[in-house]
C-alpha cells in the first residue's frame, strides 16, 4: 500500500492504496465517485475520462490507464466536480450538462460523464469550437447508442451558452 493525496473536486484526500490500482478504481471503489464509468478498461472508449492536473495544466485523460501512484498530488476533476454548489444557483446541474440533457445528448448514460467532461476541456481550449472541433475534441470518447448528431448539437448550445458565463 501507498499512501497519496489528491485533491479531487476541490476536496483533499489522503488515502491507502496499492500503486498500480487504477485511477478509475480509486474514485470509484474508495471515494464512491461512481460518475466515473467503466467502458473498455483499455483507454480506447472515453468512459472513464477524468480532468486531470498535475501542475503542468489541465489535461483530459482516461483514468483506467492512471496508476493511483501517478496521480498522487495531482487536481483531478470529475463529472461530479462540474455541477456548481446546490446552494449556489437553482440548477444542480452545470450549463453543460443542461445542454447534453436538453439537446438529448445524454442517451444510456455509460459515455456521458467522458463526453461531458471532453466538451469541458475542449471549450475551455476553443470557447466557440466549430464542427470539425467539436468533432477533433470528442474524438476519443466513444458513443454506442444512436450516434453523436445530438451529443454535436449538445456542445455547440454549451458553447453559445457558456460564452456568457464564466464557469462551463
Amino acid at each position: 500500500m501507498t499512501q497519496i493525496t489528491l485533491t479531487i473536486n476541490g476536496a483533499t484526500q489522503t488515502l491507502s492504496v496499492p500503486p498500480m490500482k487504477r485511477l478509475l478504481d480509486v474514485l470509484r471503489e474508495d471515494l464512491a465517485l461512481t460518475g466515473t464509468k467503466e467502458g473498455c478498461g483499455e483507454g480506447e472508449c472515453g468512459a472513464c475520462a477524468v480532468l486531470l492536473d498535475n501542475g503542468n495544466g489541465v489535461e483530459l485523460v482516461n483514468s483506467c490507464l492512471i496508476p493511483a501512484l501517478q496521480a498522487n498530488n495531482t487536481t483531478i476533476t470529475t463529472i461530479e466536480g462540474l455541477a456548481p454548489a446546490l446552494s449556489s444557483i437553482p440548477s444542480p446541474l452545470s450549463p453543460i450538462q443542461q445542454c447534453f440533457l436538453e439537446k438529448g445528448g445524454a442517451q444510456c448514460g455509460i459515455c456521458t460523464p467522458g463526453m461531458i467532461l471532453a466538451t469541458h476541456h475542449l471549450l475551455s481550449k476553443h470557447p466557440n469550437p466549430t464542427l470539425d472541433e467539436i468533432k477533433e475534441g470528442l474524438a476519443g470518447n466513444l458513443c454506442r447508442c444512436t450516434g453523436y448528431m445530438r451529443i454535436f448539437e449538445s456542445v455547440q448550445q454549451a458553447a453559445q451558452l457558456t460564452q456568457h458565463t464564466t464557469n462551463p
